[in-house]
């Protein structure tokens, strides 16, 4: 007779499970990691910069404010997506005017067309500090790319990739640790807000508010819930409708890790600018790759090449997001069947034209000399200006049950997203009061 297995080899130990647990924590991470990743774009990294440069650690608390802000508004997009099967520019035809729907997909687009320039220019220039090449030859390089797997990869395939390329996100909070910050005034200046009354102070807060909670990742949160169940044969719009709680409670940890790094990455590079620049005095900086070419001398090699190739990695991310709105945004208001990243461009022609048209028209600007990585951190103030209306709009949607039934937002839910609503429209009106 065999020996009778111990009680050690049938009982899994701590450390299988933990693994076990970890591995389908990461398995569930899908579009709100991806949303989250994005919004740490090329025009966030500038605005980022242009905060610490500017104001040393002055707004790190703006940190602790956005993170519940923005991950109450994005998890709203994610329910509505779930909940009602359709994208954000589809629940707004069905619920409003069509006026209404129009006008949030221009604003949307206008602003999505430009970031797509100033994000193309803004890694064709950190290209250029890396490899002497002039970044005129970079521009079409990187859209090039950028078509070419949205083009002829599966949905899929680029969500996997889209994961991986969240780790680029990391070198920021290396290259923060790297500048040798004073922690002391880090930390006072965390939990201790300070607000400037200026219009320079304003500028930076709404730019902030604005590449953090940005009117295209409504739509690309709402949207990507939607592709996620056609990847799962939920080919109808009916077959889509509801959510279990399990698949919510699946979102809310997928929505949460994604805007909780999206805040640690802000958080840190305004950190590491404020170490290093306004501790040196070098307070006018206009755009992510001064910034980086600042670091150099100040924090070190090391640090220049993390913050620089961050900037291409993050544009690889946002770009994609950024022209992908634009598409469902239309697709969306204007009813089209066949509109999504799971069909080949031969099947989904209108859809796939719209995300070419969008990134080529960015990248005409780059051509047309309009210098657009200069005018990436006014790019986020234009977010932040656009935001409040959209903000109120999902907010009214989220707690109607006409359109969300029993899984309408809980009270704090909405405490959260009337707040924020509240803050970027107050911030707004401020700066617009200053600027007269």
């Amino acid at each position: 007779m065999p020996p009778r297995p111990t009680e050690e080899l049938k009982t899994p130990t701590s450390t299988s499970r933990r693994t076990v647990r970890l591995s389908e924590f990461l398995k569930d991470l899908g579009p709100g990691l991806i949303t989250g990743a994005a919004d740490d774009d090329p025009s966030g990294i500038s605005t980022y910069s242009v905060a610490g440069a500017s104001y040393g650690y002055a707004t790190l608390w703006t940190a602790l404010l956005s993170f519940p802000l923005m991950a109450a508004i994005q998890l709203m997009c994610a329910r509505l997506g779930m909940v009602t099967g359709r994208g954000l520019a589809s629940v707004i035809r069905k619920r409003y005017s069509r006026w209404v729907l129009w006008l949030a997909c221009a604003l949307v687009i206008v602003a999505n067309v430009f970031n797509i320039g100033a994000d193309l220019g803004g890694m064709a220039d950190a290209m250029q500090m890396i490899s002497g090449v002039r970044a005129y030859f970079w521009t079409p390089f990187f859209a090039a790319l950028i078509l070419g797997l949205l083009f002829w990869t599966s949905y899929r395939t680029m969500a996997r990739i889209f994961k991986w390329l969240t780790m680029v996100l990391f070198a920021y909070v290396v290259a923060a640790f790297m500048s040798h910050p004073n922690w002391s005034d880090v930390f006072r200046q965390t939990f201790i807000p300070h607000v400037e009354w200026s219009r320079g102070y304003l500028s930076v807060l709404v730019g902030i508010l604005g590449t953090t909670i940005s009117p295209y990742l409504f739509f690309w949160q709402a949207a990507q819930e939607v592709e996620e169940d056609r990847d799962h044969g939920k080919t109808t719009v009916a077959q889509r409708q509801g959510a279990t709680n399990k698949e919510l409670r699946v979102t809310k940890r997928d929505v949460i890790t994604g805007m909780l790094l999206s805040n640690l990455v802000m958080y840190f590079l305004i950190l590491t600018t404020g170490a290093t620049l306004n501790a040196h005095g070098q307070k006018n900086i206009e755009t992510a790759k001064q910034a980086a070419e600042a670091l150099r001398p100040l924090a070190g090699q090391g640090a220049y090449w993390l913050f620089t190739l961050g900037i291409i990695g993050t544009g690889m991310l946002a770009v994609p997001v950024l022209a992908g709105s634009c598409a469902y945004a239309i697709a969306e208001g204007g009813k089209w069947k066949d509109a999504s990243l799971n069909l080949q461009p031969r099947l989904a022609a209108k859809f796939y034209a719209v995300i070419a048209v969008s990134i080529l028209v960015g990248l005409a600007f780059d051509f047309a000399g309009i210098n657009a990585v200069k005018m990436l951190f006014w790019s986020a103030i234009l977010n932040g200006l656009l935001a409040p209306p959209l903000v109120i709009m999902i907010v009214l949607l989220t707690s109607d049950h006409k359109v969300m039934g029993n899984r309408v937002n809980s009270p704090g839910m909405n405490v959260l997203g009337w707040t924020c609503a509240v803050v970027m429209s107050t911030a707004a009106i401020a700066l617009v009061g200053f600027s007269r």
